[in-house]
C-alpha cells in the first residue's frame, strides 16, 4: 500500500476511498500521536483541564463532511480529547482558531478545489502549523493498533463552537490597516467554507461587495465557480464595471483575482503585489520571498529588478512554509494561489491575502491591473494529464523527451513535470518565449506521458 497522506492530508472520494471507518481511525491514531507529542494522556480529569487534550474540527460544506465529521469527532471523543465543533469556516480559520481557542490539534475535513465527491482530512498541531511528513508517517503506522479504551469520565466531551468564526474575522481585519470605502468588489466563494466570513469580513472593512457561488448545498462546492473556474467572474466583473474580483477555493486556504478588465491575476502576481509593498514599508522579512518551481521566470525577473530575493521550494504549500519558518522569512506561495503571511497566519489563507491585495489598491490609488504591472508572465503552458500512474512520471522514454524539449528551449525556457499528490495525474509545465512554442511542447510532452505512463 502507497503512502497515505498525499501532499495535503489524506484525500479520496468520500465513501468509498475515504471511509468513516477509516476518518474514525485516522483520529484516533492522531489523536495518540498528537497527544504523545504534546506530553498528554486521556487518563481522565474533567473535560479541558491539563490532562485533557482539545481538539478543534471544522469542515467545508460537502455532503460528505457531515458523515465525515461524525466519525473524526468520535475518533477524538473515543480516544480521551475534548472536542470543540466549529462547523463550517475555512481550512485558515481552523489553523487560526487551533491557536487562539488554546488546542492541541486542530483538524479539517475537506478536499479543497477538488469535486464535491471527494473530501479530505489535515490535521494541525499545536499552533496551527501542518503536521511534518515524519508525524504524518508515525500516525499511518499507528493505525489500527491496539489500545486502551477510556471509559466513564475519561471520554472525551464534545461541544459547538460555531460562534468563533467572529473571532477569526476579527483576526483577519486586524492585521490590515485602513479601509476599502469606496472599492466595489465581486466575490466568488465557490460555494465553499468562505461563503459567510468573506463577505462579511470585506463588508466590514468597508468595500462594497457582491457575490457569487456564495449558495452551497453540499453537492455544487467548485462547481463551475472559484479559483479554478473564473470565467463566470471575470464576465460578472466587467459587466457590473467592479474594481476587483477575487476568487476563493472550496476551502478558502487560497484566492486568486480579477483587474477591473477582466485580466485574471495569478498567485505570482499577487506575491509580486505584496512583496513590492512590504519591500517598500521595509516589512519584508530578508528582502526575500519564497515561491515555488512552478512560479513564472517574470515573477522571479520582477523579483531580481526590485532587489528582492527569490527562494524556490518543492511545489506544495507545506514546502514553501518549511523554507519560510528555516530562513525567518515572512512572504510565500504560489502561483495557484497559496500565499503564506508568516506575521499573521501559519497556513496559506485566501481572505488574509485578498484583503492585503485589496488594501494595496486603495492606499496605492492604482487598479490593481496596474499594480500586476510590476511583473510580466513569460507564456507558460500547464497540462493536467489525468488517468495516469504517476508513479511513473520518471521513466526513460518520458526523461529522453522532456531532454529534446529543454534543448530546443536553451535559456528562453523551461520544462516542469510533477505528478500530482492526491490525484491520478501528472502535470506538464512549459514556458517558453513564445506561447506557441509553449503550446506546442506541452502538447508533445502530455502526448508521451499519455502513452508511457498507463
Amino acid at each position: 500500500m502507497g503512502r497515505l497522506f498525499g501532499t495535503d492530508g489524506v484525500r479520496g472520494v468520500a465513501g468509498r476511498d475515504l471511509t468513516a471507518e477509516l476518518a474514525m481511525d485516522l483520529s484516533v491514531a492522531a489523536a495518540h500521536v498528537l497527544g504523545d507529542a504534546g506530553a498528554f494522556h486521556a487518563s481522565g480529569g474533567r473535560p479541558g483541564s491539563p490532562d485533557r487534550p482539545i481538539a478543534v474540527v471544522g469542515r467545508d460544506p460537502r455532503a460528505s463532511g457531515e458523515f465525515l465529521e461524525a466519525a473524526v469527532v468520535a475518533g477524538l471523543a473515543s480516544s480521551g480529547v475534548d472536542v470543540l465543533r466549529l462547523g463550517v469556516l475555512p481550512t485558515p480559520a481552523v489553523a487560526y482558531l487551533t491557536t487562539a481557542l488554546g488546542a492541541d490539534m486542530g483538524v479539517m475535513i475537506s478536499a479543497s478545489h477538488n469535486p464535491a465527491p471527494d473530501n479530505g482530512i489535515k490535521f494541525f498541531l499545536k499552533g496551527g502549523y501542518k503536521l511534518p511528513d515524519a508525524v504524518e508517517d508515525e500516525i499511518e503506522q499507528r493505525l489500527g493498533e491496539k489500545w486502551d479504551r477510556p471509559v466513564g469520565s475519561a471520554v472525551g466531551r464534545v461541544r459547538d463552537a460555531y460562534g468563533e468564526a467572529d473571532r477569526y474575522v476579527s483576526h483577519v481585519l486586524s492585521t490590515v490597516t485602513g479601509r476599502l470605502d469606496g472599492l466595489s468588489v465581486v466575490v466568488d466563494c465557490a460555494h465553499g467554507a468562505a461563503h459567510i466570513v468573506a463577505p462579511e469580513a470585506l463588508l466590514r472593512a468597508g468595500a462594497k461587495v457582491e457575490t457569487i457561488g456564495a449558495r452551497p448545498d453540499g453537492l455544487n462546492i467548485n462547481a463551475g465557480v472559484g479559483s479554478t473556474h473564473l470565467d463566470k467572474l471575470q464576465q460578472v466583473v466587467v459587466s457590473r464595471g467592479a474594481d476587483v474580483g477575487i476568487a476563493y477555493d472550496g476551502d478558502a486556504d487560497r484566492c486568486l483575482a480579477v483587474a477591473h478588465t477582466g485580466e485574471v491575476i495569478d498567485g505570482d502576481q499577487i506575491m509580486a503585489v505584496l512583496a513590492m509593498a512590504m519591500h517598500a514599508e521595509g516589512k519584508l522579512a530578508g528582502d526575500t520571498v519564497v515561491a515555488t518551481v512552478m512560479s513564472n521566470l517574470g515573477f522571479k525577473l520582477a523579483m531580481q529588478n526590485a532587489g528582492i530575493n527569490v527562494i524556490e521550494t518543492a511545489v506544495g504549500d507545506r514546502y514553501v512554509l518549511e523554507a519560510m519558518k528555516a530562513g525567518g522569512h515572512n512572504l510565500g506561495g504560489e502561483q495557484s494561489g497559496h500565499v503564506l503571511m508568516l506575521d499573521h497566519a501559519t497556513t496559506g489563507d485566501g481572505l488574509l491575502t485578498s484583503l492585503h491585495l485589496l488594501s494595496a489598491v486603495v492606499r496605492e490609488g492604482r487598479s490593481l491591473a496596474e499594480l500586476a504591472s510590476v511583473m510580466t508572465r513569460l507564456p507558460q503552458v500547464l497540462i493536467n494529464v489525468k488517468g495516469v500512474d504517476r508513479a511513473k512520471a520518471s521513466v526513460p522514454e518520458l526523461a529522453a523527451a522532456v531532454a529534446e524539449a529543454e534543448a530546443e528551449l536553451g535559456e528562453t525556457g523551461r520544462v516542469l513535470l510533477r505528478p500530482s499528490g492526491t490525484e491520478p495525474m501528472i502535470r506538464v509545465m512549459v514556458e517558453a518565449a513564445s506561447a506557441e512554442q509553449a503550446e506546442r511542447l506541452a502538447n508533445r510532452l502530455a502526448d508521451v506521458v499519455r502513452e508511457v505512463c498507463v
